[in-house]
C-alpha cells in the first residue's frame, strides 16, 4: 500500500478558534459527519485541520476535498495558507489524473463534475487506498436524481471517511437535506426513499393552527435523526464577536414606462394561469418562467425589451446609496442577471466597478476579485450569486446591495455573508432594493419564510414559529402576486 504521510508537515500553520476545535474533536473519529456551520465561520479551516488529524492518526492514507469548479483556486490558496500538505488538483483529464493517483500526495483537490467524469478511475483508486473525502458546498448534490449525485452515492461506501460541509443544507426546502445525508449513511437516519421523505416534509397546501404545530414538530424530527453525527454552529452560538450586520429594505417606485411594461406581463400571467377564477398549474415550468419575467422587469426592463431606454427606478436608488457611503468604503452589488451585471458595471465605471458573472471565464473572474480585494480605486463589485456567492471572503467590503433577488434562500444567505464573516472588522450593511407593487415584495416574504423553515430543521436559536398560517403553496403564491 502506498504511504503518503509526512509527519513533519502535519501541524497547522495557524491556531483554530475554540468552536472550530470543538467541531474537529467532535467528528474526527466518526465514520461520517455533517458540518453545517453557518457561512462565515471558517469551515475551510475546520476541514483542513480535520484532514491533518486524519493523517496524524493514520486513519487515512490521503484525503480528498471536492468543491465547486469556481472555488478550486480559492481552496488552493487556503491549503497553502493553513497547511504544509502536499496536494494535487484533479481535473477532467483522466490520463493526467491517473498519473497523480500514483504519486504520494496527502491531499487531492477536485470539483464535482471532474469526479463524475473520472468515476471509474477514482473507484479503482479507492480499492487500494484509504481516502477520506470532504464535500464542500455539499448542497451541490441536493438533487438525488442528478448524475453527479448518483456518482457520489455509488462511491460513498468506498471512502474511509465521509464529511459533507455547507452552511445552507436546507437550501430552499426541508427535503434538500436528504441527499446530503444519504451520501453519508445510505439512508439509515432519513430513510432510503427520497420520494417518501419529500412527501412527508413537503410544504402543506392547507393548514390549520393545529396542523401548523404538527408540521413544525415533524421538521424537528429531522434534526433529531441527524444529531448524532452533525455539527451546527451559528455566529451567535459560536460566540464569535463579529461586527453587527444590519439589513434594510429600500422601496422604490418603478419608472413610468417600466411600470406599464410590468402591468402587461402581470396581465399575461394572469390570463395564462387563471381560468374562471381557477388556477391552472399543469405547466409549472412555464409559469415559473413568467414569474421570472416579472422579476426582470421590476429590476431592469431592458432585460426583456431591448427598446427600453429609460433609467429603471432601482438604479437611481443604487446611485444614491453609493453616494451616501464613504469614499473609502467598498460595496458589492448583487444581481441575478448577467446582462444586468454588465449594464450596472458600465454605468458605475466612475467608481472603478468590476464584475463577476457566469459568462466570464474563471481566470477572468479571479482577476476581477483580486483587483477588488487589492486596489482602492475599485470601490464596487457587481456580481451574480451563481458566480460569487460561495467560498469567497470579500470582507474588504462592508456594504452589500441586492439589486434583485430570485426565489433561492441559498443564493441570498450565501451572498450576503461574503462580507459578514471571520476577518471582517467593520459593521456590515445589507440593502434590498424592492420595487413597490411588484413581485419583489413577495420574494422578500418568501425568503424570510424559507429561512424560518431552515432554522427549525437545523435547530437554530431564534428559529421562531413556522408562520402564523401557511397559505396554499404554489397556488397561493401566484394568486398573491397577481393581487399586488
Amino acid at each position: 500500500m502506498l504511504k503518503v504521510r509526512n509527519k513533519l508537515s502535519l501541524d497547522a500553520k495557524h491556531n483554530a478558534f475554540v468552536y472550530q476545535l470543538s467541531a474537529i474533536n467532535a467528528v474526527k473519529d466518526l465514520e461520517y459527519a455533517a458540518l453545517f456551520h453557518e457561512q462565515g465561520l471558517g469551515k475551510t479551516k475546520i476541514a483542513l485541520d480535520l484532514v491533518l488529524e486524519w493523517l496524524k492518526n493514520d486513519v487515512v492514507d490521503s484525503a480528498m476535498v471536492v468543491t465547486k469548479k469556481g472555488l478550486v483556486l480559492n481552496w488552493e490558496k487556503e491549503i497553502r495558507a493553513h497547511t504544509n500538505l502536499s496536494y494535487a488538483v484533479l481535473s477532467g483529464k483522466r490520463v493526467k489524473n491517473s498519473i497523480l493517483y500514483n504519486r504520494p500526495f496527502q491531499l487531492y483537490l477536485s470539483h464535482y463534475e471532474a469526479i463524475h467524469s473520472n468515476k471509474k478511475g477514482l473507484a479503482l483508486l479507492l480499492e487500494t487506498r484509504r481516502i477520506g473525502v470532504i464535500l464542500d458546498e455539499a448542497h451541490r448534490i441536493k438533487n438525488p436524481e442528478g448524475l453527479v449525485s448518483l456518482t457520489f452515492f455509488e462511491l460513498a461506501p468506498k471512502f474511509k471517511r465521509r464529511v459533507v460541509m455547507t452552511g445552507t443544507p436546507v437550501a430552499n426546502r426541508p427535503f434538500d437535506i436528504w441527499a446530503q445525508i444519504y451520501f453519508l449513511d445510505e439512508g439509515k437516519s432519513l430513510g432510503n426513499c427520497f420520494n417518501e421523505f419529500k412527501e412527508r416534509y413537503e410544504l402543506p397546501t392547507n393548514i390549520t393552527d393545529g396542523a401548523n404545530d404538527e408540521y413544525e414538530d415533524s421538521l424537528k424530527d429531522i434534526y433529531q435523526s441527524i444529531r448524532p453525527f452533525s455539527i451546527r454552529e451559528t455566529k451567535r452560538t459560536a460566540g464569535l464577536e463579529l461586527p453587527e450586520k444590519q439589513l434594510f429594505n429600500v422601496k422604490v417606485d418603478m419608472e413610468i414606462e417600466q411600470e406599464k411594461l410590468y402591468g402587461k406581463f402581470k396581465q399575461g400571467l394572469s390570463a395564462e394561469v387563471l381560468r374562471d377564477g381557477v388556477l391552472i398549474t399543469d405547466n409549472v415550468d412555464q409559469i415559473l418562467k413568467r414569474l421570472l419575467r416579472l422579476v426582470q422587469v421590476a429590476s431592469n426592463p431592458s432585460l426583456v425589451d431591448e427598446s427600453y431606454d429609460k433609467c429603471p427606478g432601482k438604479f437611481t436608488v443604487l446611485e444614491e446609496l453609493i453616494s451616501s457611503i464613504g469614499k473609502n468604503e467598498k460595496l458589492i452589488v448583487w444581481t441575478n442577471f448577467v446582462q444586468n451585471a454588465n449594464y450596472i458595471c458600465k454605468l458605475l465605471a466612475s467608481c472603478g466597478a468590476l464584475k463577476v458573472h457566469g459568462k466570464m471565464a474563471i481566470p477572468e473572474r479571479n482577476r476581477s476579485i483580486e483587483k477588488f480585494l487589492e486596489k482602492s480605486s475599485h470601490r464596487v463589485l457587481v456580481a451574480t450569486p451563481g458566480a460569487a456567492k460561495e467560498g469567497l471572503t470579500l470582507t474588504v467590503a462592508n456594504y452589500a446591495v441586492f439589486y434583485d433577488r430570485n426565489f433561492s434562500l441559498n443564493d441570498w444567505l450565501q451572498a450576503q455573508d461574503r462580507i459578514h464573516r471571520v476577518s471582517q472588522n467593520k459593521d456590515c450593511y445589507v440593502f434590498h432594493i424592492l420595487a413597490n407593487n411588484s413581485i419583489d415584495l413577495w420574494i422578500d416574504q418568501l425568503l424570510e419564510y424559507k429561512q424560518r423553515l431552515a432554522r427549525i430543521v437545523l435547530n437554530d436559536p431564534g428559529r421562531g414559529e413556522v408562520v402564523e398560517s401557511i397559505k396554499g403553496e404554489f397556488r397561493s403564491i401566484i394568486k398573491d402576486i397577481l393581487q399586488t
